[in-house]
């Protein structure tokens, strides 16, 4: 389940691209590998983040794990409802379970992330 619409990053992110904006959360694949997710830490709007940079935290029962942003920019919104209730990142990662919203620094870079088809090969699916 890896929606044609997005792109994808190496360390299992996906993007959606509105306009400036960039919306962002964790892949199938990677709620899948983590298992039961049971908390997220999410940066704070406001905050600057570079492209592969750490953007955040999540944690299952199986392990921990950064979350890295897939663009640089500017922090606009983040989901303070899957903050609340991390296990929405299982149930539907790529709707209610996104985790930020930022107004990208270069619109450009966001050719560089993988199509559905690419991501689908890097995990071997």
């Amino acid at each position: 389940m890896y929606p044609e619409e997005l792109k994808y990053t190496d360390t299992h992110e996906w993007v959606k691209v509105d306009g400036k904006v960039a919306t962002f959360g964790l892949t199938d694949h990677a709620q899948k590998e983590l298992g039961d997710i049971v908390y997220l830490e999410l940066p704070e709007v406001g905050r600057v983040l570079t492209a592969g940079g750490e953007s955040g935290v999540v944690e299952s029962v199986k392990a921990a794990s950064d979350i890295y942003a897939p663009l640089a920019g500017k922090i606009v919104a983040v989901n303070d409802a899957a903050a609340q209730e991390p296990a929405v990142v299982n149930r539907d990662p790529y709707g209610a379970g996104w985790l930020v919203k930022l107004e990208m620094a270069d619109p450009a870079e966001a050719a560089k992330l993988k199509t559905a088809a690419a991501y689908k090969e890097f995990i071997g699916e």
